[in-house]
């Protein structure tokens, strides 16, 4: 009995934090560049119940001991890209490919950004991200392209963290807001010459961006940048930088509102189960413990 009313309070506590996931999804639906956090649940390994009596065992069967949380995994699939018209706000928009090694021909990824090879390996869709530093000189990832100027000429994210440049260093303008122009590869335009200068904005290719942490402010980082596949944007990469632009959240609400409602429901009956546990508990201690 007892093993029951374990199993429903991990179901309880496993709806719970699904229901906090989608509810930041909610929250977050007109955040500049945040992306959807999807929860994945997984079950506590089966155990074998076996039935002894007089020496003799007999299997009864598995059972299964309960779920969990195990992870909240981000979506970077691109959102709709809304015009602001100023300018230093920037999106970007790419579609990057990856060659299979196999076949050498391009992987063809589902609609999350995900490919499944034959022998079942996953391989999830490089993306594109804004360079930015905190305090501390730690770079970090952003698809927030909403930024501003400080009266020195340092280019801040929204978050009041440095945007790089393309040489990793922070950017600076010589030149006000208001004449800033960059190409769609991410150059500044000489406002005197209307020619490509060699200042770009730093912009970085994670080749697997499932490695990326989440940091809040809309900002990710990587524990180990080697591992994650990050380096800086060339000439090659199918990218383009939309200045004038931002990118919406790719939160998809209606999807997000079935969650919702999905782990409230599943909640409660896992709750209704915890009462039943309980009210049986209370029987056994108060009346057939009497008897």
């Amino acid at each position: 009995m007892i093993r029951g009313l374990y199993t429903a309070a991990a179901g309880m506590v496993t709806q719970q934090r699904r229901h906090d996931t989608a509810t930041q999804n909610i929250a977050n639906l007109n955040t500049t560049g945040y992306k959807q956090v999807d929860s994945v649940s997984h079950a506590f390994p089966d155990v074998l119940i076996s039935a002894m009596q007089g020496g003799v065992t007999k299997t009864i069967g598995r059972l299964n001991t309960g779920v969990f949380a195990e992870q909240s995994i981000s979506q970077f699939l691109q959102g709709d890209l809304i015009e602001s018209g100023k300018t230093v706000d920037f999106a970007l928009s790419a579609d990057l490919q990856v060659n299979d090694p196999a076949t050498g021909e391009a992987m063809l990824f589902d609609g999350s950004g995900k490919h499944v090879s034959a022998e079942g390996e996953v391989t999830y869709k490089p993306q594109v991200f804004f360079t930015v530093q905190d305090n501390d000189g730690n770079n970090l990832y952003t698809r927030n392209g909403k930024f501003s100027v400080s009266p020195t000429g340092e280019v801040l994210s929204s978050g009041g963290y440095k945007v790089l440049g393309g040489n990793g260093n922070p950017l600076v303008l010589n030149t006000s807001e208001d004449n800033l122009k960059v190409d769609g590869q991410g150059y500044l335009i000489d406002n005197n010459t209307g020619l490509r200068s060699n200042t770009r904005l730093g912009i970085s290719i994670v080749t697997k961006p499932m490695e990326l942490v989440r940091d809040g402010n809309g900002v990710f980082h990587a524990d180990d940048s080697a591992d994650a596949g990050v380096r800086f944007a060339d000439a090659t990469d199918n990218m383009q930088v939309r200045q004038g632009y931002l990118e919406n959240s790719n939160v998809d609400a209606t999807q997000v509102t079935v969650d919702l409602n999905a782990a409230y429901r599943a909640y409660e009956a896992n709750q209704k189960v915890v009462q039943f546990y309980d009210s049986s508990l209370q029987k056994a201690a108060t009346e057939v413990g009497r008897v």
